[in-house]
């Protein structure tokens, strides 16, 4: 059955139809910059196909609750867990009832959550519930941003790995994404690309207008039109709508959002009180919660992945729920990359060669081995570059010693960290003091002179005690440990480290 949804009057004074069968094949991109008319372009398609399809709106503003009162749109506030929201958008699909997500009043990260978690729930319904269904996301860009932002790695993932399945893999569901944006800059190109049907709204960056004329078939020099589109005029393509680029103005909508466009209005008269009013607190403040967003956590440190690598799982540990997206299997992905730091640090010059030049050999060896996933950062790098040179055994690794040495590491740099675990491994195990040319290859150096000033430092820093016995062999002990290396010759050969940090 052919459905007709009216979206106003073409250039030519004709009715501007969408085909609906056609649309929850093909999937809808609309463009416009803040104030072009996209979410009264919006609301007029969920206002006209409302009695004929299912509806679930992405909604960052709370725009669109006012849908509830005409429509029977369920409204779903967001402030609930991860798990509830995934039930519910579950229970959505099943009773084919339109909602509203109402994300308002939530941080940017917490949106992104809240929405992968509903997008998943309804995408991972049973195929006894795969009816058609126009899922309506508004801003998308903050849900599938093309670059990282401000919020977590994790909540980028679930958000883009949701958005990416709404548009990609969605149809076969009964799925049909309808994503708005800003800017298309702003938007992963993956989930754009697979839209097929445009409406591009007022656009004023060159790099917009550029992309837009292109997504519509349309010569670089008429892109400039739409720079001079008005508010609430589109131009249409797609075989929803029209075969060639069409013109077209949204007509009127019989709901209206809570947020309209500023007007001005004048102040009014200055209050002889004003500054009581300001300055005397309401008694109801008190009570009014003050929301602030928690600050991201710190990154783990050099000691805490030591910790990670030698900690064994204790017994009787219940697994971790499985992710509702597909997910890249970790364990499989960290052999894959501890294989390659025991690869890079295998060739003998890699103790000579600076970090970023062993971080873009790390890269290669990435791409090579085909690892899933974004590659470890250049911080992470450093962090698994110092485990991989320093990972004592597991006899060790458990002993108060080396638990007081990782806290004494936490006061150097990670330069020198690797030199001094190495230094103090040697000492709770009993090992020979390494020679200067061992130490001058792990500080990274060929110069025997600034591991021996490096040993200074960590002296005039009170974290070891330097001292030669009757033979001229070196002796290193650490107070704090309450252990010493058995006497090594500082002149002595490089000794080859292997990646346990144990002389062979």
């Amino acid at each position: 059955m052919q459905v007709a949804i009216d979206m106003g009057m073409t250039a030519g004074h004709q009715p501007a139809t969408l085909d609906l069968e056609e649309l929850l094949a093909t999937r809808l991109l609309v463009q416009g910059n803040s104030g072009s008319g996209k979410s009264h372009l919006l609301r007029r398609l969920l206002e006209q196909s409302a009695p004929w399809v299912q509806q679930c709106i992405i909604d960052p503003e709370g725009d669109f609750v006012t849908l509830s009162d005409k429509f029977g749109h369920l409204v779903v506030d967001a402030t609930r867990t991860e798990a509830e929201l995934t039930r519910i958008a579950a229970r959505v699909r099943q009773h084919r009832v339109s909602v509203v997500l109402n994300l308002e009043g939530l941080d940017v990260e917490q949106q992104m959550r809240a929405a992968a978690a509903f997008l998943g729930g309804m995408f991972d319904a049973d195929r006894d519930f795969w009816y058609p269904m126009l899922v309506v996301v508004d801003e998308a860009q903050l849900f599938a941003p093309a670059v990282a932002g401000e919020v977590s790695d994790e909540a980028r993932k679930l958000s883009l790995g949701a958005m990416t399945n709404l548009m990609c893999r969605g149809r076969k569901r009964g799925l049909a994404g309808v994503i708005a944006t800003q800017r298309l800059a702003k938007l992963a190109k993956n989930v754009a690309a697979e839209a097929s049907n445009f409406l591009m709204g007022r656009t004023f960056l060159d790099i917009d207008m550029a992309r837009a004329a292109d997504l519509l078939g349309m010569e670089k020099r008429q892109a400039e039109q739409f720079r001079d589109l008005a508010r609430g005029h589109f131009v249409a393509l797609g075989p929803a709508i029209s075969r060639r680029p069409l013109p077209i103005t949204i007509g009127a909508v019989e709901t209206s959002a809570r947020s309209t466009s500023p007007k001005l209005t004048p102040l009014p008269e200055a209050p002889e009180d004003a500054a009581d009013l300001i300055f005397t607190a309401d008694p109801d403040e008190a009570v009014r919660p003050v929301v602030r967003r928690p600050p991201p956590p710190p990154p783990p440190s050099t000691n805490d992945i030591l910790a990670q690598v030698v900690r064994s799982r204790p017994q009787g540990e219940t697994p971790a729920p499985q992710s509702l997206f597909p997910e890249i299997d970790e364990a499989e992905r960290g052999r894959q990359i501890d294989d390659i730091m025991v690869e890079l640090l295998g060739d003998p010059d890699a103790s000579f060669r600076t970090v970023a030049v062993l971080y873009q050999d790390f890269l290669v060896r990435c791409r090579i081995r085909r690892v899933p996933g974004e590659p470890p950062a250049l911080p992470e790098f450093k962090r698994r570059l110092a485990v991989a040179r320093v990972a004592p055994d597991a006899e060790t690794a458990q002993s108060d010693g080396w638990q007081q040495a990782l806290t004494l590491s936490q006061t150097l740099s990670d330069d020198v960290q690797g030199v001094f675990l190495v230094l103090a491994q040697a000492a709770l195990t009993g090992a020979p003091c390494p020679s200067d040319a061992t130490l001058a290859r792990l500080y990274g150096t060929h110069s025997a002179s600034r591991a021996r000033r490096l040993l200074t430092w960590f002296e005039e820093r009170g974290l070891l005690v330097l001292r030669v016995d009757f033979r001229n062999n070196r002796i290193i002990a650490f107070p704090d440990l309450g252990a010493e290396t058995a006497p090594g010759d500082p002149n002595g050969p490089d000794a080859m480290i292997d990646e346990r940090g144990a002389a062979e």
